[in-house]
């Protein structure tokens, strides 16, 4: 694989990075010349792209044990010398839940992973970025913005990311970090596929996930891949920002009620 020098000779942690978003992230950074170190707590699937892909590093790592965290991040510095990028990428879509069908314990759990693993990697990791006057992208989501149906503690989760990103941006400022997050609409994935699987009518879901797009289609995990470069690379007047990366669907209007919903329309003049 060609690499480019966009971002040559920096170092980068991408947490969740073994598949999926995750995984076009490291292809990214991996094509733009950066040494890349991949977290996942699933060995198989971390190992096999640190062996596809020069220049990687995996590291067994499960961001919601503050150990596995600090092992990550000093093991990374001390094999690298230094630290510029993180991403947190690390989370979870649970299935679709009505509220009343959701658990407090359930919502716990997703926060310790999709909010405070992010929270746990960027603090461990802010010593060293400081050094290196890096940069932190958190991967967030399109619907931390603008909600979704059957989903109310991975939007809470979410929200929580982009809102956390632009505090952080704000404390780290006075040292040059820049604190950033991508939003991801429909991007297809393993894990877009798994939903879907469970679906009712799996072929009906993927039109309508494609068809939510103006663009015509779902994103591929390099469209976020080529996202984050640009924000680690060369956004440098940029942070606290939120950068969509949804393919236009947050845009115009579009049939919004929920089947079922009471729906009261206007009277046409005769």
């Amino acid at each position: 694989m060609a690499t480019g020098t966009r971002y040559a000779g920096k170092v980068v942690v991408v947490t969740g990075g073994g598949r999926g978003i995750g995984a076009g992230i490291v292809r990214a950074f991996v094509q733009s010349g950066a040494q890349v170190v991949i977290c996942d707590k699933d060995e198989s699937r971390g190992r096999a792209l640190e062996q596809a892909l020069a220049g990687t590093l995996f590291i067994l790592c499960d961001v919601t044990r503050e150990e596995d965290v600090r092992t990550l991040i000093s093991e990374t510095v001390c094999r690298f010398g230094r630290l510029d990028c993180v991403v947190n990428n690390a989370g979870y879509h649970p299935p679709p839940q009505w509220p009343e069908e959701t658990s407090a314990q359930g919502f716990r759990q997703l926060l310790e992973l999709n909010l405070l693993g992010t929270y746990t990697v960027t603090k461990l990791a802010l010593p060293h970025l400081r050094k290196s006057q890096g940069n932190v992208i958190n991967i967030s989501s399109l619907v931390g913005a603008i909600g979704q149906v059957q989903a109310v503690p991975y939007v809470a989760t979410k929200g929580a990311v982009t809102a956390m990103t632009k505090a952080l941006a704000l404390d780290e400022s006075q040292y040059g970090v820049r604190v950033n997050c991508i939003s991801p609409g429909n991007i297809w994935t393993p894990l877009w596929e798994e939903l879907t699987a469970s679906t009712p009518d799996p072929t009906a879901t993927v039109q309508e996930g494609t068809l939510a797009q103006p663009l015509g289609r779902m994103g591929q995990p390099a469209d976020v891949g080529a996202a984050a470069v640009f924000l680690a690379s060369e956004a440098n007047f940029c942070t606290g920002i939120e950068l969509l990366v949804s393919g236009g669907a947050e845009l115009g209007y579009g049939r919004k009620a929920i089947p079922g919903t009471p729906v009261e329309l206007p009277t046409i003049p005769s």
